[in-house]
């Protein structure tokens, strides 16, 4: 009998304790889903900023042609190349911004003394960065690619090459933008830390962007994106909450 008081009077406690993980989980998760809604209605409103990293993939994949030769022949042997060099250099152009303007305002100090895990707010952050630079960029790609010869079939394979990839340049780019976050002008600097580690991204994707345009599979370049978009997906968010945890200080 006192057995089955304990548990009875226990029964409650647990209970308690049982649901209390799901409502944090839900709160957790509607605190990222603020951050990711509050970034997105405010890059509508900075349209200028918006519309840089893109136009500037426009321009540079449309004008490289006159650059070199009309022909399609040998425009399709450097379209690989071309698409994801423009695609790393836009995607560059909106990292400045990433965590530049809430730092200015006080919003990344509210952050941090939210109470809710500040890595889970900078995984939404990166999140909305990939959705107005990324995302764009994979689906402009099809245009582009055409614009450099590459035949329609090969289409396909370079969109999820493309949006792949940017989702770990987004990733890479996050620990540079938080790291340079208490410098003035920091662009030169988040370019030289940004660069060399989204190289292995910048290699994988090109082959698997230049498969596609030859007709040969692309499965092992895609899995070595996926592989590098996952560590990114792990590892990013925790490094990027360090740096701005140190920056705020």
């Amino acid at each position: 009998m006192p057995e089955l008081q304990h548990a009875a009077l226990g029964a409650p406690d647990a209970a308690v304790a049982g649901s209390a993980a799901p409502r944090a989980a839900v709160t957790l998760l509607a605190a990222a889903r603020l951050v990711l809604q509050r970034d997105l209605t405010l890059a509508f409103r900075r349209r200028a900023q918006l519309v840089q990293p893109l136009a500037f993939f426009v321009i540079v994949t449309m004008l490289f042609p006159l650059a070199i030769s009309p022909e399609l022949a040998r425009l399709r042997e450097v379209a690989a190349g071309v698409l994801w060099v423009a695609a790393l250099l836009a995607s560059l152009l909106a990292l400045e911004f990433l965590f530049r303007d809430d730092a200015h305002d006080g919003t990344l100090e509210q952050y941090v003394l939210s109470g809710q895990p500040l890595t889970a707010l900078m995984f939404a952050k990166t999140a909305a960065h990939w959705l107005l630079t990324g995302l764009p960029l994979a689906v402009m790609a099809p245009l582009a690619a055409l614009s450099l010869g590459a035949p329609p079939a090969a289409l396909p394979g370079i969109v999820v090459s493309l949006v792949i990839g940017t989702i770990a340049l987004s990733l890479i780019g996050s620990i540079g933008a938080a790291l340079t976050l208490g410098i003035r002008r920091s662009g030169v600097l988040l370019a030289l830390l940004t660069l060399p580690l989204s190289l292995p991204v910048l290699i994988f994707g090109a082959r698997a962007s230049e498969l596609a345009i030859l007709g040969d599979p692309i499965v092992a370049p895609l899995e070595l994106l996926g592989a590098l978009a996952v560590l990114g997906i792990t590892l990013a968010p925790l490094a990027s909450a360090a740096a701005v945890r140190i920056s705020l200080e």
